[in-house]
């Protein structure tokens, strides 16, 4: 490792190594290429929003792309443009902007491989299995959701059901595997440690992530059990409805109340506004 000394929580960043001569060249392809894609990506996403006749599945399916793209290229592209102009040695950037470039840069990767999975999916189910026949026009849900459109064809939808229940298990497989080796090396960890102090506040910080976790898992298995039974309709709609309320409305209380730092923060608040009353 090289002995240098860089500011305080900054990390100096390579940026494109062009020469003097070609900096402006680099710059002017750049630019254009980053106007292009904004323009053309947003000018996609604003074509499908207003234009009614392309208000389809395959189309609103289609606008996710533009939109990560657009999103993925002002995450990187700006950035490089300012530092073309900036000493190698003086390409400073911060630890926290930097992470949130990782983040959105791996973001953009995953989000685009998913798309394309997703559409790729949507052709083969367009030309091996064409649109279903709908006979039906109304839905027995307070809200739409994929189960209760599947209820309104009058054609077989097994391969409909063969994906859910595939991505389904998969989701839940991936999750609750994480989070159980997680807290199982968490657990692991502590019974070694000796330090109480630590201990407690290592299970205070994982209880509250493990309450929040538990509350959204328990109310998604109750909607995917009460769809195998019809006799529970109304139980599952009113599940369904508790699952997109229950866990926004307690997981701002469990995290707020249970991190020390947003709670003293939000009895600051309630102070100030006493003594300014």
């Amino acid at each position: 490792m090289e002995n240098h000394t860089y500011p305080k929580n900054m990390f100096l960043l390579e940026g494109l190594k062009v020469t003097q001569q070609s900096s402006y060249p680099a710059f002017i392809l750049l630019l254009i290429i980053y106007i292009f894609t904004m323009v053309s990506n947003i000018g996609l996403i604003l074509l499908i929003s207003m234009e009614r006749s392309l208000h389809q599945p395959m189309y609103i399916l289609f606008c996710n792309l533009p939109l990560n793209d657009a999103l993925g290229a002002t995450v990187i592209i700006p950035r490089l443009l300012s530092d073309i102009f900036v000493a190698s040695a003086e390409r400073y950037i911060n630890n926290v902007a930097c992470a949130i470039q990782a983040f959105c840069a791996h973001m953009f990767g995953t989000t685009s491989h998913t798309i394309l999975i997703i559409m790729a999916f949507d052709r083969y189910v367009a030309i091996c299995y064409p649109l279903l026949s709908r006979c039906r026009s109304e839905i027995f849900n307070p809200f739409c959701d994929n189960a209760s459109l599947f209820k309104l064809s009058c054609e077989s939808v097994i391969i409909n059901n063969i994906y859910g229940l595939t991505f389904t298990i998969l989701l839940l497989g991936s999750s609750i595997g994480s989070v159980t080796l997680t807290y199982l090396k968490i657990a692991m960890v502590c019974m070694r440690n000796k330090n109480r102090v630590l201990n407690s506040r290592a299970l205070q910080t994982c209880s509250t992530h493990l309450s929040v976790y538990i509350i959204m898992l328990v109310s998604g298995f109750i909607i995917i059990f009460l769809h195998r039974f019809p006799q529970w309709a109304d139980h599952r709609k009113l599940s369904a409805i508790m699952f997109h309320v229950v866990p926004p409305w307690l997981n701002p209380i469990i995290y707020g109340l249970q991190t020390k730092e947003i709670r003293q923060k939000i009895f600051n608040k309630f102070q100030n506004n006493k003594v300014t009353v």
